[in-house]
């Protein structure tokens, strides 16, 4: 293990951001407390007092609205109940005068009335007289320290579990613990990117490359071996999805089944348009499969569809598969792939396929969902998160909008939110159709370049290369000599195919400089990372 981030992990440790120590000075807090008793309320207010608080007080609304007219405060507190102004017709007001800034409603009814007006003026919190010094200093922490309380206690949280993950990657894991461990540092990735603790992220940042780097290494060991074994104890691959996880779940139940794919989702990205989904429908299962290699759609897909690992989909569609250095489309034929892996295994069901590329096509699609319903089996591809993964890479606005991984999440989020595939979700719901949500490969983020020469009939792709005499460092890439090991066609004798690990990316030496400039820090897959290789399968039942 890199000692460097226990190292790093120590140090943040004796910081006061992670321990949550007051070391810090920091501006009081002012809080307006309006109330026609407030004489009975002076224990409260010494209480508040002596806890650092700002308190302002006054006993009637009108006061109430003059003094925050006045002034600057941080949170009101506004007793219901007051001669004169009502403390809703203070709400309002001041609500007009400033939207958000916290108000807490105290009043000595439980009428429902009271209370659906409150919260219809939006208001932050509802306490009921008689109220304790401790319930109003809960409140304040609720709606005024909640982020920071929030921040402090997930890198607590984090802390705790640093070392545990740290030695379970010092461990020889299996395909499950693999599993375990990238759910925990997604876990955590999405709870610290919610936390104000950067050093808390860099140090999770971290202990995950160093995760990347053993399972490279679990990778270059056991792949070939993982596509030759018949145990349980191996992982469930893309060519043997539809076998082992896709049918079974169709022939579970009558109900059709719509299977979405989402063409290059990586597991963080599923984690966060999961709870819009989950809405509509509840989750019967979870897991992650292991994409193959090349992790690129025209290989993983392929093999999805299929049924089969490409050397054997080139040898059944010798007409159909196009290799890297023909002409035309990779990806053409899913439709009849699929069509041939159901007749393999004798399923004469009633089935549809249908590719989503552009806005004017998801909408359409929603349309003809009521018509998809008397079939068995429904297969909807879905490309949008490939082609802004891609535009990323070429377009100067999309690197803005999707500048870090935080970013590139938010914008798959709200992408989604909006989208016709939600739409189609919605409807699948309330027809009670049931639905799988997976994907054929992730993507990641890429940083360190390798160097590698090769002819010009070398493949593009920054993550893998394929070909004949290529040049390269054989400790900085997983080489495969022989195809036919990795069940890859072979065009070529001497054909070699070799891949990027972590988050590498090939680079040639013409032009070096600016090539590495550009591509540094872009979203590429066909390689090996946990984020390509380890991709979400979902089953989801209707409400």
């Amino acid at each position: 293990m890199n000692r460097n981030i226990f190292a790093n992990f120590d140090r943040l440790q004796k910081s006061p951001e992670v321990t949550g120590s007051d070391t810090l000075l920091m501006d009081k807090v002012k809080i307006l407390w309006a109330d026609d008793e407030m004489d009975l309320l002076k224990p409260h207010v010494i209480f508040l007092q002596e806890k650092g608080y700002d308190v302002t007080t006054v006993t009637n609304g009108k006061d109430a609205i003059d003094k925050f007219s006045a002034g600057t405060f941080d949170i009101i507190f506004l007793d219901e109940n007051m001669p004169g102004l009502s403390g809703i017709e203070t709400l309002a007001r001041i609500k007009n005068i400033n939207a958000e800034v916290p108000i807490i409603m105290i009043t000595k009814s439980e009428a429902e009335e009271i209370m659906e007006e409150a919260i219809g003026s939006k208001i932050s919190d509802f306490l009921i007289k008689p109220v304790n010094p401790n319930q109003i200093l809960l409140s304040i922490k609720k709606n005024l320290e909640n982020k920071r309380l929030i921040s402090e206690k997930t890198a607590t949280n984090y802390q705790q579990e640093f070392r545990s993950i740290s030695m379970n990657l010092s461990d020889k894991l299996t395909w499950k613990e693999w599993k375990d461990v990238y759910r925990k540092l997604v876990y955590w990735e999405l709870e610290l990117q919610k936390s104000s603790d950067e050093s808390m992220y860099e140090i999770l940042t971290s202990q995950k490359s160093e995760a990347n780097i053993l399972f490279s290494k679990f990778v270059e060991t056991n792949y070939v071996k993982m596509l030759k074994a018949t145990d349980d104890t191996v992982p469930v691959m893309s060519h043997q999805l539809m076998k082992k996880k896709i049918l079974p779940v169709v022939d579970a139940a009558p109900e059709p089944l719509f299977m979405i794919l989402i063409d290059n989702l990586r597991y963080d990205q599923w984690r966060i348009i999961q709870p819009m989904i989950l809405e509509y429908f509840r989750l019967q299962e979870d897991d992650l499969y292991l994409g193959i290699l090349p992790t690129a759609t025209q290989y993983a897909r392929n093999a999805i569809f299929a049924g089969l690992m490409p050397s054997e989909i080139e040898q059944r569609f010798p007409n159909l598969w196009l290799n890297d250095e023909e002409e035309g489309g990779k990806n053409m034929h899913e439709k009849e792939f699929l069509a041939d892996c159901l007749k393999r295994f004798k399923k004469e069901y009633k089935h549809s396929y249908v590719k989503i590329t552009n806005n004017a096509d998801g909408k359409k699609m929603v349309d003809e969902i009521h018509s998809k319903m008397e079939n068995k089996l429904n297969v909807i591809v879905y490309n949008f998160v490939d082609m802004l993964s891609h535009a990323r890479t070429e377009m100067e606005m999309i690197r803005e909008l999707a500048d870090d991984e935080a970013a590139y999440r938010s914008l798959t989020h709200s992408w989604f939110e909006h989208s016709p595939l939600f739409e189609a979700i919605k409807v699948i719901a309330e027809k009670k159709g049931r639905i799988i949500i997976t994907t054929d490969h992730g993507t990641i983020r890429v940083k360190d370049p390798v160097k590698i020469v090769g002819d010009k009939t070398v493949n593009t792709n920054l993550r893998y290369k394929q070909g004949r005499n290529m040049n390269y460092d054989k400790k900085e890439v997983f080489e495969i000599k022989n195809p036919a090991d990795a069940m890859l066609p072979r065009q070529h004798l001497s054909q070699t195919f070799v891949f990027a690990k972590n988050n590498d990316f090939f680079a040639y030496p013409n032009n070096y400089n600016h090539y590495v400039t550009y591509y540094r820090n872009t979203l590429q897959h066909g390689g090996i990372s946990l984020e390509e290789m380890i991709v979400p399968f979902a089953v989801l039942l209707p409400k």
